[in-house]
């Protein structure tokens, strides 16, 4: 089945196009041209497979969809990439600490959102089902299998990239992880994007982990670790 793409996106000749080419590559298409049109749209149907959200709407601004979506919970795992304007910096910035998976720089080519979204819903696609045992590290319990995580016994509700996140830090702790290496491994990046999609993330993934977001340890300089065992609790189980 074709993935399903909501367009967020007020300018209207725009919007077609872009409409358009993700039809040609197979996706299939909703536009929303205001943020009260894409709520109602996220409401009528099943969740989209990823939205792409433009910042500059004429009813609310871009940074508050993603707040929302990310706060209700049958939206809250929906990849999200931003559109954004090249002045947008500080707009991108909060949009990465609210949640989003990625962002595109207008104007955009074609084939780079194309890129984009390919690599975005690969993340998100869950795992092959298999024997994949749970990691236990303190309060922590992760789930590969079922992508789920949970700290002390609540389960956390995470975005595809803060469990990929985990997940990745999880499975070579004690070891630092650059800031360059987790662009690649988790979001698919070169190294020439900007690093602090990494530090945004990793706050994030701090706050949702609550008395465990102090297992993992920044690196100042370098990047980030999760510590070796947990921290006056015994070896790691």
């Amino acid at each position: 089945m074709a993935a399903r793409i909501l367009i967020v996106e007020d300018e209207a000749d725009l919007a077609v196009t872009l409409a358009y080419n993700l039809k040609q590559a197979g996706y299939e298409t909703q536009i929303a041209g205001t943020a009260a049109q894409a709520y109602a749209a996220l409401r009528e149907r099943e969740p989209p497979d990823l939205v792409l959200l433009d910042l500059m709407l004429p009813d609310v601004r871009g940074t508050e969809v993603c707040r929302k979506i990310r706060s209700e919970p049958p939206w809250s795992a929906i990849p999200i990439i931003m559109l954004t304007a090249r002045g947008e910096e500080v707009d991108r910035i909060v949009g990465f600490e609210l949640g989003a998976d990625d962002y595109v720089v207008k104007p955009y080519s074609v084939r780079e959102l194309l890129l984009r979204i390919e690599a975005v819903l690969r993340r998100a696609r869950p795992p092959a089902q298999g024997g994949d045992a749970q990691l236990r590290f303190g309060r922590l319990r992760v789930d590969p299998g079922g992508y789920r995580a949970f700290v002390d016994g609540e389960e956390v509700t995470l975005t595809d990239l803060e469990f990929r996140l985990l997940l990745t830090l999880l499975e070579r702790k004690g070891r630092v992880q650059t800031r360059e290496r987790l662009l690649a491994d988790v979001w698919d990046m070169s190294p020439d994007v900007a690093t602090r999609t990494v530090d945004t993330h990793v706050k994030r993934l701090r706050q949702k982990l609550g008395t465990a977001g102090r297992y993992i340890e920044t690196m100042r300089g370098v990047g980030y670790r999760m510590r070796a065992q947990p921290p006056d609790e015994g070896p790691a189980s």
